[in-house]
Formats: structure tokens, C-alpha cells, sequence
């Protein structure tokens, strides 16, 4: 859960204020396509409740990761401006916040703090990502994969407060207290 964390942790007040009177909540049905890989992506999601797969068709379709509540999707599509590399299909019925992608865009050029913060939000969490892969990557060619499963399993469930980047040390409790305030609040 902890990749909304980084960006919720980094907005000041008024950007989640902003956050919040821009993005939208969403129900998505079970068996539903929320991003399709090589399509546009017009939104920033993070996920309120639910459980969605990711799979890549460069693997026949397989599924590379199980997300749940308190995950970003559609980050990567953000940064770099290109079609998604994978396939987001909910699992479940499921709840996200949804952030258009247009008015997104036109804030962090017009508002050089808010884009500051955000965008150095999302350079940790896919530092901290990046990070992940090279460890289950260690697990999996060292030790096995039975480990490598457990340690991705510890990460997804949110770990302790000491997993997460330090930078976040200051703001952990407000970020957790702003999604709190997503899940619970239509």
C-alpha cells in the first residue's frame, strides 16, 4: 500500500486540497479493464479498495503483479508520456480515485511547487519500486522462489514504517491519515 503514501506524503495542504477537488472516485466491476496496454491512459489512479492484476502481452498475457488498496497506477504513462506497457484488469469489484490525466498535466506546468513535490513523490516511489525488483530479482536467482514470493508479499502488505524511504520519516502519519480519508470519505 505504500506507493500512495510517497505522493500523499509530499503534497502540502493545498495540493491535496487541489487532489481532492480534481480527482474523482470511481467504481470499477470485477472482470473490468481499467488501463489497456498501448491505449492512452487518461488518468492517474490510486486505489481505494479492491484488488487488481497487471499483466503484459510479452509474456502471453501473464500476470506480473496483484494491486491493491494504496497503489498508483498509471504513474509510468504520466512521467513519460507514452502508452502503457501493461494491462490493468480489476479482480475484484473495486473503488480508485481517479486524477485526469489533462488537468494533471496543465497543474504541474502551471504550479512549479505543486509539481516540485509531485513530481519528487513519484521519484521515490519508483525509486523504492526499482529497488523491490532488484531485491525479488536477488531472492529469486539467490535463494529461491518460495522467498522471493514472502519477501514481495511483506512489501505488498505494507511492511513496517521502517520499510519505507526515509524521506518520508516527517509526513508518514498525514499521508496515511489523507488516504484514510479517501477510502472512507464518498
Amino acid at each position: 500500500m505504500k506507493n500512495s503514501l510517497y505522493i500523499l506524503a509530499e503534497l502540502s495542504e493545498l495540493d491535496f486540497e487541489w487532489l481532492l477537488a480534481t480527482g474523482k472516485r470511481r467504481r470499477i466491476s470485477q472482470g473490468s479493464v481499467l488501463i489497456q496496454e498501448g491505449q492512452p491512459v487518461d488518468a492517474l489512479y490510486l486505489i481505494l479498495q479492491g484488488t487488481f492484476s497487471v499483466a503484459v502481452s510479452a509474456l502471453d498475457n501473464q500476470e506480473i503483479a496483484e494491486l491493491s488498496s494504496g497503489e498508483v497506477l498509471g504513474e509510468i504513462s504520466l512521467v513519460d508520456n507514452r502508452p502503457p506497457t501493461a494491462t490493468v484488469t480489476a479482480l475484484t469489484d473495486a473503488i480508485v480515485w481517479a486524477i485526469p490525466k489533462v488537468q494533471l498535466s496543465m497543474k504541474l506546468t502551471q504550479d512549479i511547487t505543486f509539481a516540485c513535490h509531485f513530481y519528487q513523490s513519484l521519484a521515490v516511489l519508483l525509486s523504492d519500486r526499482l529497488r523491490g525488483t532488484v531485491n525479488w530479482l536477488g531472492y529469486t536467482y539467490g535463494h529461491g522462489k518460495e522467498e522471493a514470493e514472502q519477501a514481495v508479499a511483506a512489501q505488498a502488505n505494507g511492511g513496517s514504517n521502517d520499510d519505507f524511504n526515509p524521506s518520508l520519516a516527517g509526513s508518514l502519519d498525514m499521508a496515511k491519515v489523507r488516504l484514510k480519508w479517501l477510502v472512507e470519505n464518498p
